[in-house]
């Protein structure tokens, strides 16, 4: 049985932030059901593609339902306000009082609906100077210093790739939202959640604070990929932009396997590299001994040699790599769902693996996939009514 069997979700989220946060809850086993706005859907839906199918949307709305309701018409409040008592959670991620303007904000729901759990994200929180401001995930990146420690040190402040601003703050929502579920099971009682980008993205900022400033007396300087010659991104063949492998050498028993992998046993007897502090100062002497080496082996041939004596390592994989991964394939973490307009999709798939619950990868839905059976289900509507709402622009079904 799915782990969270039973619990239901109302999904009034947009681009990333929210969706990810949803869509980890449905991939474990909830039932979410995206309230979207007919015509066009969410944005993120044309997002890259500029039309209905858009692997943007594919990658962050799998596993869910979507219903299409005009929230801005009287009859369209009306019908997700008595949607609401049907659900537990109510999850949005809208620009600070979108919401409230529609009569659908956290003070009046909840106090409609006291057994709900309202989950909010806002890129400054609901209070305090910034709150007012929007947000996206760059944003959220800068606000919270991660910009600061990323590039090399000559250069100049540097986005990180992945959208740790959105994802990492929707994942930690979904923490919280199951800790609400579970106190909500135990009292009867529902809650408020809300979650900052800006404070979520400084989680993943502690390790780089707490090594290079302590409690914050000073700035971290960017150290660009490395710490020291053994801790460092070093080319490979062909010499590709990203034939490059990493090498994270943490111990003396590590370094004593890398130096006799790369054919140099006699650098764990020098002075200059015998410690993990040594290694540090002499990095200019290091660095050209290792590259010399990694530069005649391509990127999966280093790994290979490195990591099969204990180094750890990894050749750098681009994105058109991930889904060639033998290893991932293997795990049957690359997934293929058949989306109903474009045939089989090969999309990632959910890191976590629980023993006792098993939930299948399913497509991202199309528009109001799920508008009529669910409002028949829910509102116990007949097919006149929601014909009606269909010809008034209240609702919209799947075309």
């Amino acid at each position: 049985m799915p782990a969270l069997d039973g619990m239901r979700i109302l999904d009034l989220t947009q681009y990333e932030a929210g969706p990810s946060c949803t869509q980890a809850l449905a991939w474990l086993g909830a039932e979410v059901v995206k309230v979207e706005r007919p015509g066009e859907g969410e944005p993120g839906r044309g997002l890259g593609s500029g039309d209905d199918f858009s692997p943007y949307f594919t990658y962050w709305n799998s596993n869910k339902r979507s219903v299409a309701i005009d929230l801005q018409s009287e009859a369209g409040h009306g019908l997700l306000m008595k949607l609401v008592p049907h659900y537990d959670v109510f999850v949005e991620n809208y620009g600070p009082g979108v919401l409230e303007k529609l009569g659908l904000g956290a003070d009046r729901v909840c106090a409609e609906h006291p057994g709900l759990i309202y989950a909010s994200v806002k890129g400054f929180g609901s209070d305090g100077p910034k709150s007012h401001y929007k947000c996206f995930d760059m944003v959220a990146q800068a606000a919270a210093g991660a910009f600061s420690v990323t590039g090399e040190p000559d250069g100049p402040p540097m986005r990180v790739g992945p959208t740790i601003g959105d994802t990492g703050t929707g994942v930690q929502l979904a923490i919280a939202i199951l800790a609400a579920y579970v106190q909500r099971l135990r009292t009867g009682k529902g809650q408020r959640i809300e979650i900052s980008m800006q404070e979520a993205m400084t989680y993943y900022m502690r390790t780089m604070v707490a090594i290079g400033m302590g409690f914050g007396d000073k700035a971290v300087q960017r150290s660009g990929t490395g710490m020291s010659a053994d801790i460092e991104l070093y080319p490979c063949a062909p010499g590709g932009p990203n034939d490059y492998i990493y090498i994270a050498v943490a111990t003396n028993r590590m370094f004593d396997a890398l130096a006799k992998t790369i054919g140099r046993p006699e650098l764990s007897e020098d002075e200059r590299f015998r410690s993990r502090d040594g290694r540090l100062k002499a990095s200019d002497e290091l660095r050209p001994i290792i590259r010399a080496w990694t530069e005649t082996k391509t990127k999966q041939q280093a790994m290979e040699l490195l990591a099969d004596v204990g180094v750890p390592c990894s050749a750098i994989a681009d994105t058109a790599d991930l889904f060639r991964d033998e290893h991932l394939r293997a795990r049957d973490f690359i997934q293929t769902v058949e989306h109903p307009r474009e045939g089989p999709v090969e999309i990632l798939g959910w890191a976590a693996r629980l023993s006792e619950s098993e939930v299948p990868l399913r497509a991202a839905p199309v528009l109001g996939e799920g508008t009529d059976e669910i409002l028949r289900r829910d509102l116990g509507l007949d097919g006149d009514a929601v014909a009606r709402l269909v010809q008034d622009g209240t609702i919209a079904l799947a075309k």
